[in-house]
């Protein structure tokens, strides 16, 4: 385990470029101000906006099947539900 680097209040405000430069590039930092840790730097988890068409197909094979008049009830079960007034409970 790597221990993150710690900048301060003002460090993070006088290089704010180059440290958010470094978070881009997967360094974490803790944030102190007056000797105090209050906060992380962090990598935003890039995440896949779209998964091509044959990576849902293959991860598609092994998922239970659904029983379509099943469904068809929770979804009804569902909207009567939202139809009740909060006065009736």
């Amino acid at each position: 385990m790597s221990i993150q680097p710690e900048i301060t209040q003002r460090d993070l405000r006088n290089r704010s470029k180059e440290i958010m430069d470094a978070v881009e590039h997967g360094q974490t930092f803790t944030v102190t101000r007056d000797g105090h840790r209050i906060g992380e730097l962090i990598p935003l988890r890039r995440r896949r906006r779209f998964v091509p068409q044959q990576e849902f197909a293959a991860m598609s094979r092994n998922a239970p099947s659904v029983d379509i008049e099943t469904f068809r009830a929770d979804q009804s079960a569902a909207i009567d539900h939202e139809a009740d007034s909060p006065y009736d409970r």
